[in-house]
């Protein structure tokens, strides 16, 4: 099984706490790409890769702002080598995103009329019994 590590440089103190889980990640992604497409719409595909990155952005965020478990040092080693997405860190960390699913949900020239993603759209807001699903990556709804 190939390793996460891509640079040639060490990783820094307390990778050694960290690696299992995102091996395990890096597993259910592999398994994830190669996951038969029969049966499933275009867009449905990818759904699986979405969750699965989003899963290993927010383990790391939640380990450097939440919990404080990893240095700055071992979170920034992440940032750089595409572990972690630093984007959607950065949205994180703003008010009203703070369960934001992807950054195409809040990209407006995806949309049809130049607005965001229906699962940005508050549940009370909604008509009842109504089931959305985001057609980028089948969240279920993300607003705060």
């Amino acid at each position: 099984m190939p390793k996460i590590r891509r640079s040639k440089k060490p990783p820094p103190e307390g990778w050694e706490l960290i690696e299992p889980t995102l091996e395990e990640l890096e597993a259910k992604m592999r398994e994830a790409e190669t996951d038969s497409h029969e049966g499933k719409r275009k867009s449905e595909t990818v759904w699986p890769i979405f969750k699965i990155h989003h899963q290993k952005s927010r383990y790391i965020y939640d380990l450097f702002y939440r919990r404080k478990a990893i240095s700055r040092e071992l979170y920034d080693y992440c940032i750089k080598e595409k572990i972690a997405d630093a984007n959607l860190i950065a949205k994180w960390k703003k008010q009203g995103y703070e369960n934001l699913c992807c950054l195409r949900c809040i990209q407006t020239r995806d949309t049809n009329f130049a607005t965001n993603c229906i699962c940005r759209v508050p549940k009370a807001k909604l008509e009842e019994g109504r089931i959305v699903e985001c057609v980028h990556c089948g969240c279920r709804g993300c607003s705060g």
